[in-house]
């Protein structure tokens, strides 16, 4: 599968060192550039390329940069993807990096505001894993210690596309509804980081409340 992957940080370069190894055809860029991916590339087989060009031709296209740089993604940088490309969304909303995006405070998911930015449906996924969990913890189908994933998306077709490429990656999934539901894998909630099994992330997602906590608002 042709994979894009723009940001080289902490989740986005183990998914481009675990992608590749599963014989994913990878492009992944930053925001300083290709020339500075050149050891990621050399270690990965991917191909370093500028943010204008890391959709081309992709199957899905992971987003996972700082919620204030997404603004700045280039225009039309999902132009050359796939036509049912299914688009990755793996940010937070952290006020003390990102400043006070007045949409987020209010109310709105943070995935919804990241759709608004790109005029494109995500799926969120990824945002509550810790990046070194994505190198050590994948485990086979079945094996009890499985850790599963929330993810959301309003797209049916880009969802399954997205827990099947997670499944590969050696991990559970649990369908967390649409974009609108997208809230309770928040910063802050109970699933926020959590290790758990299926039924461990089913309740923390039930219990979850849209009421941010103080510490999560700007």
């Amino acid at each position: 599968m042709k994979i894009g992957i723009i940001g080289a940080g902490n989740i986005g370069g183990n998914l481009t060192r675990r992608l590749t190894a599963l014989g994913h055809d990878v492009a992944v860029a930053n925001s300083r550039g290709p020339h500075t991916l050149t050891a990621l590339a050399e270690e990965t087989g991917a191909t370093p390329v500028p943010v204008e060009e890391a959709a081309r031709n992709a199957q899905v296209v992971v987003v996972t940069i700082p919620l204030k740089a997404v603004p700045d993604l280039p225009a039309g940088f999902l132009d050359g993807a796939a036509e049912d490309v299914a688009v990755i969304d793996t940010g937070n909303y952290y006020p003390q990096r990102d400043g006070r995006i007045a949409e987020i405070e209010e109310g709105l998911t943070e995935s919804r505001w990241t759709e608004r930015q790109i005029g494109h449906p995500v799926i969120k996924a990824f945002n509550g894993t810790y990046a070194q969990d994505i190198l050590d913890a994948p485990r086979p189908q079945g094996d009890p210690g499985r850790l599963t994933l929330p993810v959301s998306g309003d797209d049916e077709v880009a969802k399954k596309a997205v827990r099947d490429l997670i499944d590969q990656l050696g991990f559970d999934t649990m369908d967390n509804g649409g974009q609108d539901e997208s809230w309770r894998q928040q910063p802050g909630t109970p699933v926020y980081g959590n290790r758990g099994g299926v039924e461990e992330i089913r309740e923390a997602l039930a219990a979850a409340s849209p009421e941010r906590t103080a510490e999560w608002r700007a």
